[in-house]
Formats: structure tokens, C-alpha cells, sequence
């Protein structure tokens, strides 16, 4: 893959990037973004290419990635400074208060509460007022799924989010990006991500709603596309009404 070819798809990604934070409002001047960092492609990627915007837009702003460590063994945290300072990026390598043991139970929430309580603990101490995720468009649509079918509700994961009265927003840059394209960017760029070996991740609901859109996809292929943009086009007319 010659260089040209990596600075293409760099640049397409980045372009569609900076279109979900245009329109969503994500970054203002003087902006201090923690990006957080699992050790995977998504995060990756998504550190990469806001480092590379950093060069070019209009507004200045500053990022750190932080990573949190929750006693996985499959991250090197060894392996992801190297790369942090390989591409001069500050960065947060701190323990979770709660550690994963592979003898106890596992769940998904108990993961999400201790990563989200520890960076929301970090960016308030450390004056950050962006949180960046790597949620992408595959993740939005699903926990969209996810919700309709078993909770009942039509909801998901915003790519703007106020949290403490406007103290800090948690933003989802990759929001206009699929899956597909952020392994291919980070394999080409030689990111040294590593695949989850989560125990949840081959029994997880989230898992099932990715079969189910793959098996959409056989009969439209814009699929994916259309269910993103159906929460955007709500039309309440046609919605039931609430009873108490």
C-alpha cells in the first residue's frame, strides 16, 4: 500500500469526521478533548485522525487520549505509550478503581460505568470539556436496535451530549463513519490496535443486532444508512400517542 493510498483514506475519513462535528456543533476555540482510548481500531483511528485535523482546521483545540485500565489482558499498555508518544500525543494511563477478574461475573455495564466514571472523574480534575468516543455509525444503529427490540423505545447514543449542566459534552466524531471503513484505515495505517476478547462479545445482544443488519443488507443494501437517517426524519404524526 503505497503512501498515497494511506493519505487517500486518511483523508476521506477525516472529511467525513469533520462533516459529523460541523453539524453537530461537536468542538468550539479552546477546546480540551480526552479522547478515550480502549487499546481497539475504532479508538485508534479516531485519535489518529483528530490529531490529524488538528493540523488544518480553522479553530485550535487540544487533545490527550486516555486509556483505562481494567485489568484486561489482552491490552499492552506498554504498546499503546509507545504509540502515544511516537505520535507526540499527551496521554492518561491510569488504573479503573474496579478491576476485572476473569473468576467473577462480567457485564457490560459494570465495564461502562467504571470506564465512564473514571474519565468523567479525570476530564473534571483535569479541566477537559470534551469527552471524544469512538461509537461509529454501526454502533449507533444498533443500540438503536437494541432499544427498540428490548427496551421498548425508540432511542440511541447522540453524537452531541451535554453532561453536568454543560460543564463537559461527551462527542461521537466518527458518528458518519461505518465500521468497515475504520478497520480498513487502521490496518493500512499500521495501527497497533488489538481485536477485544471481551467474554461477552460473541454472546452480546449488540452482536445479534450486527447479524441482523448484515442479513438486511442482502435485500438493501443501504440499509444501515436508512435506519441512521429514519432518526433524524421522525415524523410524530404518525407515532403513537402517549398514555398515561
Amino acid at each position: 500500500m503505497t503512501e498515497s493510498t494511506h493519505n487517500g483514506l486518511l483523508y476521506f475519513t477525516t472529511k467525513k469526521v469533520g462533516k459529523a462535528i460541523w453539524d453537530y456543533k461537536m468542538l468550539k476555540e479552546g477546546d480540551r478533548v480526552l479522547i478515550a482510548v480502549s487499546g481497539g481500531k475504532d479508538s485508534l483511528a479516531l485519535l489518529r485522525i483528530m490529531k490529524e485535523r488538528t493540523k488544518f482546521v480553522p479553530i485550535n483545540y487540544q487533545i490527550a487520549a486516555c486509556y483505562i485500565d481494567m485489568g484486561f489482558p489482552w491490552v499492552n499498555t506498554g504498546v499503546l505509550k509507545s504509540f502515544f508518544e511516537k505520535e507526540s500525543i499527551p496521554y492518561i494511563i491510569t488504573p479503573s478503581p474496579a478491576l476485572w477478574h476473569p473468576e467473577e461475573p462480567f457485564s457490560c455495564f459494570w465495564c461502562s460505568w467504571n470506564r465512564r466514571k473514571t474519565l468523567f472523574n479525570i476530564a473534571h480534575d483535569e479541566k477537559f470539556t470534551k469527552i471524544a468516543f469512538a461509537h461509529h455509525m454501526d454502533d449507533i444503529i444498533e443500540t438503536m436496535l437494541l432499544n427498540l427490540f428490548f427496551q421498548g423505545e425508540i432511542s440511541t447514543m447522540q453524537p452531541y451530549q451535554e453532561m453536568f449542566n454543560g460543564e463537559l459534552a461527551i462527542i461521537r466524531p466518527l458518528a458518519y463513519v461505518e465500521e468497515k471503513e475504520l478497520t480498513r484505515l487502521a490496518t493500512q495505517l499500521g495501527l497497533p490496535f488489538v481485536s477485544s476478547q471481551c467474554p461477552n462479545s460473541r454472546t452480546s445482544k449488540r452482536r445479534l443486532m450486527k447479524g441482523l443488519v448484515e442479513e438486511l443488507k442482502k435485500h438493501n443494501r443501504n440499509v444501515k444508512k436508512n435506519i441512521y437517517r429514519s432518526l433524524k426524519r421522525i415524523r410524530p404524526e404518525y407515532l403513537l400517542p402517549h398514555i398515561e
